[in-house]
């Protein structure tokens, strides 16, 4: 049970950071590069060697 708990609180850490930066951004919607630099996409991707 406490796995999943932390997996929901990461999530919803995340679905935060999307939506402040929605909230912040200047267009109506975020770019797929945006939603990527938000939720640290290329990161993990350069930290797992892909």
């Amino acid at each position: 049970m406490a796995v999943q708990d932390h997996v929901a609180l990461a999530e919803i850490e995340l679905c935060g950071d999307l939506i402040i930066a929605a909230s912040a951004a200047h267009e109506d919607r975020l770019s797929l590069e945006s939603i990527d630099e938000v939720l640290k996409v290329a990161e993990e991707r350069d930290a797992s060697g892909g």
